[in-house]
This record gives C-alpha cells, structure tokens and sequence, in this order.
C-alpha cells in the first residue's frame, strides 16, 4: 500500500488518556489539556488498515475531508480550538454537514461561528495529518495534537509526529501548501 493511501480506523481499545504539554514555539497556540491518545506509532506505508471514509464531490479518488465514521476529525469541535484555546468534543446535538462531512461542535455558539465562515475554522488540509502532508501523502489524526499558526489549524497524526513536524513548522506547511490538495490523488 502506497504511504497516500494509509487510512486506518482507531479502535476504542486503542484509546488512552494523557496530559498533553505546551509548545514554546512564537505565535504557535497549543492545548495542554487531558484527552484522548490514539497511538504512539507514527504511520507507515507498510500499514494496512482502512477507515470509514465520506468521499467529499470535490474528489472521486479519496475524501477532501478525513472523517472517521462520517464524522470530520473525530468529533473534535475545530471552534474550540480558537475560541475555548484547545481540544472539546464536540457533540452530535451540535453537529453541521460541510464539505462532505459532519461536524460536531459543544455549544450551538459554536456551530454557528463556524456556519458563518467554516474556512476560518476547518483544519488545513482537510483535517488530514500536516506532517504526512508536507511529506506528500495523507494520513488520520488525533484531535488532541494540534497547533494554531497565523490563525490556521493544523493537526497530526499523534504527538511524536506533532514533535517532528514542529522542527520546522514554517517549513513544513511551506510543503503542506505546495502538496494540497494533490496528495489525494496519490
């Protein structure tokens, strides 16, 4: 399996708990919160596992969106990420279909500021990993790795690809940028 293809699915037993620590980074946000870990591993091109994926109209070969279940990131509410200054989950009472995608948010509040304008809001390319992206190919993420840069959201796989990506962030979305949105036709 080529690396743009690697999807996989998390399984609940996957799941743990961790405190996730601060970025010293300038003009770089970052969560320092509890939430859920999905894996320490960094994605592979050896990998086989597939996720539930919601093909979005602007693409017949793999989804614009990383949705897992037909939800986009996780469930994670990408306002709260600028408004609240880290991850919430958000809840399905909350939730706006966009760009071939559902999106769950914690308050109505919060639906609404991203109805008014869901680029603002929405992850960069398309919730996909940034690092995998810089690389030129796609991979998940975990909602609780995850940075602001110039008012931009950016997430990665996990946090040791997080550590990684942060080596050289203007770097690294300089890539991202010049990759997106053809790494989906990989």
């Amino acid at each position: 399996m080529k690396p743009s293809q690697f999807t996989f699915l998390a399984a609940a037993s996957l799941i743990s708990f961790t405190v996730i620590g601060g970025c010293s980074t300038p003009g770089v946000s970052s969560n320092q919160t509890a939430a859920p870990q999905i894996s320490t591993q960094e994605p592979s091109s050896g990998a086989n596992q597939t996720a539930s994926l919601k093909t979005s109209p602007k693409s017949s070969t793999q989804p614009v969106v990383f949705v897992d279940n037909g939800i986009a990131i996780r469930g994670a509410d990408p306002v709260a990420y600028f408004e609240q200054g880290g991850f919430v989950q958000g809840v399905s009472e909350y939730s706006y279909e966009w760009d071939g995608a559902t999106w769950h948010f914690a308050s109505a509040d919060n639906r609404d500021l991203f109805i008014s304008n869901p680029e603002q809001y929405a992850p960069q390319y398309g919730g996909y990993c940034a690092w995998a992206v810089s690389q030129g190919y796609t991979a998940p993420v975990d909602p609780t790795a995850w940075k602001i840069v110039d008012g931009k959201l950016y997430l990665n796989y996990n946090q040791n690809v997080q550590r990684r990506w942060q080596r050289d962030i203007p770097g690294n979305i300089a890539k991202a940028n010049q990759n997106w949105p053809g790494v989906l036709n990989n």
